[in-house]
């Protein structure tokens, strides 16, 4: 099976490539702004374009912040719209794998040091069990990776970012009430993103009446919160956090994640010993019966650069070993 192989993550707002040139050696990543091309295909030739000739890849894996259950793909935070057997024909590769980017971090969770996760809840994983995976940045990703019989482990391809999100405190009633009257319901992804931590600072300003003409940006929030000792930015970011808390425990209970519970994307790990402080941890365990259960489960953030890449690099490996398994007649 040839080398190198393209790895791409797209996100909601940059897309991401690096090649593999040995089993799980994976290089220079490259990084540009989703906005600025007006398709993948158009990104991907991008980067190939900057390649010599002898280092074209035949193989490629693409993760994508979105629900990918067929051949046609759309982005739900852009515009971007494609078909994976086209590009694939167009790009004259020979395999093109399309993943969820929840499913490619997933299937990375086992290629993880220990320098790529810092501990934030106390607790003891049980490695035949299965891990959970929650992340809020453009939108809130979630997945999981449970164990195979025979060995090995399944990456769940969901969307469980749109469950149903249930408010504890003032603070976070106002919020979700202020996008309940702006959009009907209100999916978990609505409150846990980088425009959900701008929803939530925004509706608590106009509910302390003084509503904003512009609201302030994720950044604003945090560093409103965490540096400048802003009153409001830190309730924002204290009702962030509890319901995240309440959220990531919720999906710990539905898989039975005594393996751990991983915290990616691209807000929680920019301040991760605030985030250690803040009411995430309470929140977690705040299920009555089951609060025992859930304190034995440890939770980590995910400090790593671009963690997803192994993962992408695990499914592209699969997919050609499976290829090999089973030819074309």
């Amino acid at each position: 099976m040839s080398y190198p192989r393209l790895l791409a993550d797209v996100g909601g707002t940059n897309v991401r490539f690096a090649l593999e040139t040995a089993p799980m050696r994976i290089g220079a990543v490259t990084a540009y702004k989703v906005a600025d091309h007006v398709s993948l295909e158009a990104a991907m030739r991008q980067y190939l374009s900057t390649l010599p000739d002898d280092a074209r890849p035949a193989h490629a894996a693409i993760g994508l912040a979105n629900p990918v259950t067929g051949d046609h793909v759309k982005l739900t935070n852009h515009n971007w719209a494609f078909s994976v057997e086209a590009m694939r024909q167009s790009l004259a590769l020979q395999t093109l794998v399309a993943i969820n980017d929840f499913t490619s971090l997933a299937l990375a969770l086992p290629h993880l040091s220990d320098d790529d996760i810092v501990q934030v809840r106390p607790g003891t994983a049980v490695a035949t069990a299965p891990r959970a995976l929650i992340g809020p940045g453009t939108g809130l990703g979630v997945s999981g990776l449970v164990p195979a019989p025979g060995g090995g482990a399944v990456a769940l391809a969901g969307e469980g970012g749109h469950i149903e999100v249930m408010p504890v405190t003032d603070d976070e009633w106002i919020a979700w009430r202020a996008a309940h009257d702006q959009l009907g319901r209100v999916s978990a992804e609505r409150l846990l993103s980088g425009m959900g931590l701008s929803h939530i600072h925004a509706s608590l300003s106009a509910e302390t009446g003084t509503p904003l003409d512009t609201p302030l940006t994720p950044a604003q929030v945090t560093d409103g919160a965490l540096k400048q000792g802003d009153p409001l930015c830190r309730r924002a970011f204290d009702a962030f956090c509890g319901l995240l808390g309440s959220v990531a425990g919720d999906i710990a209970l539905v898989l039975g994640a005594r393996g751990g519970v991983y915290i990616g994307g691209g807000i929680v790990p920019r301040f991760v010993q605030a985030f250690h402080a803040s009411p995430f941890n309470a929140r977690f365990v705040d299920k009555g019966r089951m609060g025992k259960y859930l304190a034995e489960v440890p939770v980590f953030v995910i400090a790593a650069e671009f963690p997803a890449l192994p993962g992408l690099a695990r499914a592209l490996a699969d997919r050609l070993q499976g290829d090999m398994r089973h030819p074309a007649t």
